[in-house]
């Protein structure tokens, strides 16, 4: 198994690619240890020291790493990590676990423009930022603004404000004339 890595805008976060599906749809995203418990895969990698967040694509994992650690003191680590969970056979989510994330319902007198900007996001954004090795979902919408929920490279990201307030906000602003401002929200 060779699993290749990308570097991210964001500093703290390396996109490993194990060549192989990782979830089949959907991402999964665990911003601290304790929310990796529905995750093998997730588990072990935290069990790596310096490992602050894991975050998952349909063939990706994002780690984020804790400030003073250095990329060449646990990437070997995190790539064994990597192939050890595939070649065991594991899953990488529990077979109870939650679906993996995706954006918030909405429903009310704003549904028509909600599911635009669903629409927008999933068809435009998505996969722009999935090539940086995180995600941006719906979270809400209200009088206007928009809340978006970053995960994986982009949550934390020193570039994330430029995006969202230059590329995403912009894009929605274009097409839907309802929306005023984009907003990010903690998990």
């Amino acid at each position: 198994m060779f699993i290749q890595t990308e570097s991210t805008p964001n500093p703290a976060t390396l996109k490993f690619l194990p060549g192989q599906s990782v979830l089949g749809t959907g991402t999964a995203d665990f911003p601290n240890a304790d929310s990796a418990g529905s995750s093998p895969l997730a588990q072990r990698l935290f069990a790596i020291d310096g490992v602050t967040g894991v975050f998952f694509g349909s063939d990706f994992v994002t780690v984020t790493k804790a400030d003073p650690v250095e990329w060449d003191h646990i990437k070997p680590a995190l790539l064994g990590g990597i192939m050890e969970h595939f070649q065991s056979g594991q899953p990488v989510l529990d077979g109870d676990a939650e679906q993996p994330s995706g954006h918030a319902a909405h429903d009310g007198p704003d549904s028509g423009i909600v599911n635009q900007i669903k629409e927008l996001l999933d068809t435009r954004v998505r996969p722009a930022v999935a090539q940086d090795g995180g995600d941006i979902t719906f979270h809400g919408f209200d009088r206007g603004i928009v809340y978006l929920h970053m995960q994986g490279a982009c949550a934390g990201c020193p570039s994330s404000t430029l995006t969202l307030k230059m590329g995403i906000e912009n894009l929605l602003r274009h097409y839907i004339p309802e929306v005023v401002e984009v907003r990010p929200v903690a998990a």
